[in-house]
């Protein structure tokens, strides 16, 4: 798919169905416990945390279930123990995929990943199979209207973003994950409101598919992220504005 745009258009559609059927909050949870886990329970000195905990405000999830999945990740209160595993695949047309994971059960999510893989000519490859195609980036996304260029310069590239692109109605920023946290401290600082931010994986090169491939591409994605232990799916493909019009059906 081209640009961050199209992803965003896909999840959100699928992030809708996603809240409906709780699995979003789920994700949520399980993201806030690990990082509590992984870097204390204090969101000020989290920065893992701390964005965990702002994406589930920014759901409506209510303050005591945020703070029972802190207690979970720091120990004061018993829970199930997850970890997060990365699997990586190949999909139609040589296309790449990074799944990321949290689960307590590594060999039943490896075996159910696996299945999705083949029912959609994939396969679940090795580590190594896809990693290197893929770099490992801080993204914000905010609103065309949020901000200019001007003040992209001065603030986000400013506080160590490597870049803004103009994605349409919104413009893209991307920084090192070691200034994603300081950049968005400084958007914040400046008063410029965020309308997604991620450590993404993203593709060093963009493979154009169309026609069966696209759709199995995107039945695949779509697949993957329905699985409970998935808490995102990167891929490499890249489809037209015109093949994803054909394919909705518009």
């Amino acid at each position: 798919m081209s640009g961050h745009s199209k992803w965003a258009t896909i999840k959100h559609k699928k992030g809708a169905l996603d809240a409906k059927r709780g699995k979003l909050f789920t994700k949520l949870i399980r993201e806030i416990t690990v990082a509590a886990r992984m870097g204390g329970g204090d969101i000020n000195g989290n920065p893992r945390l701390r964005k965990a905990v702002a994406d589930a405000k920014g759901q409506q999830m209510p303050a005591d279930t945020i703070q029972r999945a802190i207690k979970r990740g720091t120990g004061e209160i018993e829970g199930v123990s997850y970890e997060e595993v990365l699997y990586e695949g190949k999909g139609p047309g040589g296309t790449l995929f990074l799944v990321e994971t949290m689960t307590d059960n590594r060999n039943r999510t490896v075996a159910e990943l696996r299945k999705i893989f083949e029912k959609h000519n994939g396969s679940l490859g090795a580590s190594g199979t896809a990693a290197w195609a893929f770099d490992r980036k801080g993204v914000i996304v905010l609103d065309k209207s949020a901000s200019n260029e001007d003040q992209l310069m001065d603030v986000a590239v400013g506080a160590g973003a490597e870049d803004y692109t103009d994605a349409g109605d919104e413009w893209q920023i991307t920084t090192p994950v070691e200034a994603f946290d300081a950049t968005l401290k400084a958007l914040e600082a400046a008063k410029v409101p965020t309308k997604e931010a991620k450590i993404e994986f993203v593709p060093k090169n963009r493979k154009q598919i169309a026609g069966r491939d696209a759709e199995v591409c995107l039945n695949l994605v779509d697949a993957i992220d329905e699985h409970d232990d998935v808490q995102n799916v990167f891929a490499d493909f890249d489809i037209s504005d015109e093949e994803m019009k054909r394919i909705s059906g518009e």
